[in-house]
């Protein structure tokens, strides 16, 4: 069940974050055109930073879930917490740059979320490397 969840929890951080740096990609393209189809939307940074926010939690709960119950690497971690923080920053380089900083926050939080999804996967005997209780040591 928890493994269920965490693969669901890995495709849905992927998905969540790859349609937030299209969104963002693609805006300054759709943004002139909402006016000529009588939409009335704006440039919403607290849209962003909620959005931003729910990519995090998300993403930490389900590396904290591959990490506990199987592999034990914290380079996933760097990679969402490296992307976040790359993707949270993207004012301080400017306009011209924001699309392509964009681009390498996004790519380093998918990243993070396949590296989970390897790495559980790579895992095929958790449970025999782990020390026998003294209970099962009895019964053996």
């Amino acid at each position: 069940m928890i493994a269920k969840a965490r693969v669901l929890f890995d495709k849905f951080g992927i998905m969540i974050t790859s349609l937030c740096a299209i969104h963002c990609i693609l805006l300054p393209v759709i943004l002139p055109v909402l006016p000529l189809l009588g939409l009335n939307a704006a440039h919403n940074h607290a849209f962003e930073g909620y959005v931003l926010l729910f990519t995090m939690v998300l993403g930490f709960i389900t590396l904290f879930i591959g990490f506990h119950r199987y592999h034990r690497k914290l380079y996933p971690f760097y990679a969402l917490f490296l992307g976040g923080f790359i993707y949270w920053q993207r004012d301080v380089w400017g306009h011209d740059y924001e699309h392509y900083v964009l681009v390498v926050g996004a790519v380093l939080v998918i990243g993070a979320h396949i590296m989970n999804m390897r790495l559980c996967n790579q895992c095929t005997g958790c449970e025999a490397d782990q020390p026998k209780t003294a209970q099962a040591k009895e019964l053996a």
